[in-house]
């Protein structure tokens, strides 16, 4: 059974930093690319950011650029979100995914609050 646990949301302020993990567990992790996507209120569910697995690239959305940083740590099946430089309008539900060629996976979500 793959299980993708997210932590190390909450509440920051304006201009804060957090950084948010995501385990994986029942699949081989070095086989999928991970990302992180989020969902502000009101909003649809958008993504973030992605690290590719066949050759470590790693992409963002443009409103993260340079702010947020996509790592991964095979060993601990484990891929991070540094999110530094916080803004109101980072505030969602920031949800892991994993994805290979053949099915995906998300995690349940973990929420991020930036308030001023």
């Amino acid at each position: 059974q793959v299980q993708l646990v997210e932590s190390g949301g909450g509440l920051v302020q304006t201009g804060g930093s957090l950084r948010l993990s995501c385990t994986a567990s029942g699949l081989t992790f070095n086989q999928y690319t991970m990302a992180w996507f989020r969902q502000g209120p009101g909003k649809e569910r958008e993504f973030v950011a992605s690290h590719v697995h066949k050759d470590g690239s790693t992409y963002y959305a443009d409103s993260v650029k340079g702010r947020f940083t996509i790592s991964r740590d095979i060993a601990k099946n484990t891929v991070y979100l540094q999110m530094n430089n916080l803004r109101l309008e980072d505030t969602a539900v920031y949800y892991c995914n994993a994805i290979s060629d053949y099915d995906t996976f998300w995690g349940q979500g973990t929420q991020v609050t930036v308030s001023s």
